[in-house]
């Protein structure tokens, strides 16, 4: 049941974008196509968990013996980094066609914001969920939040870029065109999402 929560708190209630504004950059930047936009999701959602993981590691094992928790910010931001890199060079060599389709987007991850906070989140927030006491989350709740978090980041980007897509096609007026409307669509976007607060 834990599990369940964490995964609907993390997509709909605690949506890494529309709740806590982190990745707003690539969410705008890249949301006008909706195959750009699926394409950065899943390859988001990748790095995310990969990196929510290793970097879990690092903190238990690493970080925290050795009493170097003030290094926290800087060592995942280096994990994160290597990480992208070796995926990226794993994906050329192993699945080309893979790489084609996601190879764009991996640069722009490094410099995703989200990707760090939800690093950072994992490891120093404690998490209510229901009934239950506040607690850290163990490795498996980490990354199933890290997973779930990335397909919050996912479905608000397919959302947005559809959205956009059909604004595209409307006629906006000559003020409104571009950012302006696309910043009106991510608040009503926010509030809708405000919706599901009660749930968890």
């Amino acid at each position: 049941m834990e599990y369940f929560l964490i995964i609907i708190s993390a997509i709909f209630v605690n949506n890494i974008v529309l709740a806590q504004f982190l990745g707003i950059c690539p969410f705008l930047g890249v949301s006008n196509k909706l195959s750009t936009a699926s394409g950065m999701s899943l390859a988001v959602c990748f790095v995310i968990t990969l990196a929510t993981v290793v970097t879990y590691l690092v903190n238990q094992y690493l970080l925290v013996p050795f009493g170097l928790d003030f290094l926290q910010t800087i060592a995942f931001i280096l994990v994160i980094a290597a990480l992208v890199q070796i995926v990226e060079i794993v994906l050329k060599k192993v699945s080309p066609s893979l790489y084609q389709a996601l190879g764009i987007y991996l640069p722009l991850i490094t410099t995703n914001c989200a990707v760090l906070g939800v690093a950072i989140t994992v490891v120093t927030k404690e998490f209510t969920f229901g009934s239950a006491a506040p607690h850290m989350l163990n490795l498996a709740e980490s990354t199933v939040y890290a997973f779930a978090t990335a397909l919050g980041y996912g479905l608000a980007m397919v959302l947005f870029s559809g959205l956009r897509e059909h604004l595209a096609l409307n006629d906006v007026p000559k003020a409104f065109k571009g950012l302006p409307v696309a910043l009106i669509t991510v608040s009503i976007m926010a509030m809708a999402f405000l919706g599901f607060s009660g749930i968890v």
